[in-house]
């Protein structure tokens, strides 16, 4: 691939993918470790599954029984949010980069993403059908993300309004240019 006088090889533009995978999972390895300890600690039990997915680091701690991290998520996903931020500051600290990492409790994210996706795509019907924005209730940033890509590809706009913790998406048709 050649541009502005620059030639990139497939070989090179490979071994940057796998370079960055490398950090990834690196990223991921050192949340396992720290995840670990913590299970430890509250005495909970869990197995983690390291992955990549989409450019970051994903993280997931999975329990044998239902129920059994309820402790680690709440009702609306609370205490995942701040084990999330914890868990980055940690990745932080040992490998000196910003951490993009997501983490999942007992599949808490997998269902409420699938729970966004389902509201995105009936608020996406409605405002075709009104030709109205429509605003959906308070979001966290990643409620936010979903929602956002499920607009995206859908050809609607959505744009994000307020402050946290009451920061919203409304979506809209496209302005007609």
């Amino acid at each position: 691939m050649a541009r502005e006088g620059v030639t990139v090889s497939t070989e090179q533009i490979s071994n940057e993918v796998n370079a960055t995978t490398k950090l990834l999972e690196e990223e991921g390895e050192v949340a396992a470790d720290y995840l670990e300890e913590l299970l430890d600690i509250t005495d909970l039990d869990g197995d983690i599954d390291i992955d990549v997915e989409r450019g970051r680091a994903a993280v997931a701690i999975v329990a044998d029984e239902a129920g059994e991290l309820s402790s680690l998520v709440c009702p609306e996903g609370e205490v995942l949010e701040a084990l999330q931020e914890l868990t980055r500051l940690a990745v932080q600290t040992r490998t000196g980069e910003r951490s993009r990492l997501m983490l999942d409790v007992a599949g808490y994210r997998a269902q409420r993403k699938a729970e966004l996706v389902q509201l995105a795509q009936s608020t996406i019907d409605n405002v075709k059908l009104t030709g109205q924005p429509t605003a959906l209730p308070p979001l966290n940033a990643f409620e936010r993300k979903v929602v956002h890509d499920v607009i995206s590809e859908s050809g609607l706009v959505s744009e994000s309004f307020g402050t946290d913790p009451n920061r919203y998406v409304q979506i809209s048709l496209p302005s007609a240019d």
